[in-house]
């Protein structure tokens, strides 16, 4: 931690500013913030990943970016050890290390986004200026006008990454179309993912008129939507009926708090799905809990009902007014 607050201030101010992964005042919906208005203008999108970033970084490579920039022989020292250390296996062995950065390290993002930095976006804007792109540590886009503009460029950035002695993810890279209105019906790909979000054409309306049109609009995305469901899952809250509905709410509201601030920012009724998959989760657990609304599906509903609309302040999504249905 240290040395990242030493080298922060120095290496920081030369990342580009649509580099937004771990850098401060930055953030993924900033990202996702930009790219949903630079779809509006651009057709196409190059959607890649790099696979295993942080554990491919080569150490040469990155050493002489450091070098360029850190003065400080101390932090130097520290960076070169901490790169070099051989890993050590659960049965003793250990392993010798010429790539990657360490593991969970604090200063590692920070590595990593000044290995990309010469890897892709310096190159981008000498290569190619006219182009916009974003990044988030190894999630990137880069929007094109046409799709004989991205294929190309999809095969250049292939090389320049091999050259770093990176690879580009062979499923999750892939070329988008992303026009508003009718899609086109013979491209493969209409949609991408992006920081948990789904970009893809949804009905929408004009804010203050009741004007609806279709438009590229990112929302939670399917894989986003399943991950939390599964961590609720994970809380096995339907067969803990020692707790009470106060207990839940703490263990639900810091969750719930969370994904509402960071998928709620764009399309936040796409997340109503995850409401009533919390309130079915109530349900459960009251049916299980009290023994008048065994096998009551609808008296248990109708009590839940209720106490959503009195006792709204015990869930986040109550509060908010979101009450939905329960069975």
């Amino acid at each position: 931690m240290v040395v990242k607050q030493v080298i922060e201030p120095i290496l920081d101010p030369i990342f580009l500013p649509d580099s937004y992964g771990y850098r401060p005042n930055k953030s993924a919906l900033d990202a996702v913030g930009v790219t949903r208005k630079r779809c509006w203008k651009y057709h196409w999108v190059l959607e890649f990943d790099i696979r295993g970033l942080f554990d491919n970084i080569d150490h040469e490579l990155l050493l002489r970016a450091v070098r360029k920039h850190v003065t400080c022989k101390w932090g130097l020292l520290y960076i070169e050890r901490w790169l070099k250390a051989p890993m050590v296996q659960e049965d003793g062995t250990r392993t010798e290390r010429s790539r990657g950065t360490p593991q969970g390290g604090v200063v590692s993002p920070i590595l990593a986004n000044l290995f990309m930095h010469y890897a892709f976006d310096a190159w981008m804007a000498r290569t190619h200026s006219d182009f916009p792109w974003c990044r988030y540590a190894d999630d990137g886009l880069v929007h094109c006008r046409t799709e004989q503009e991205a294929e190309t460029l999809k095969v250049e950035l292939q090389a320049r990454l091999a050259e770093c002695h990176l690879e580009m993810h062979p499923t999750k890279t892939r070329v988008a179309y992303c026009k508003n209105g009718n899609v086109k019906s013979n491209y493969p790909n209409v949609q991408f993912d992006f920081l948990g979000y789904c970009f893809r054409p949804r009905g929408a309306q004009r804010r203050g008129t009741k004007i609806r049109f279709c438009g590229f609009i990112p929302a939670v995305s399917p894989s986003a939507m399943k991950a939390m469901r599964q961590t609720i899952r994970d809380l096995k809250l339907r067969c803990q009926t020692q707790l009470s509905l106060q207990d839940i709410a703490r263990k639900l509201n810091p969750l719930l708090r969370g994904w509402i601030a960071y998928y709620g920012r764009y399309t936040p009724s796409a997340l109503y799905p995850l409401y009533r998959y919390v309130n079915q989760t109530l349900l459960a657990w009251v049916m299980r809990k009290f023994k008048r609304f065994k096998h009551r599906t609808i008296a248990a509903s109708q009590f839940l009902q209720r106490l959503a609309q009195t006792r709204a302040d015990l869930l986040i999504h109550w509060q908010l007014g979101i009450i939905g249905a329960f069975a």
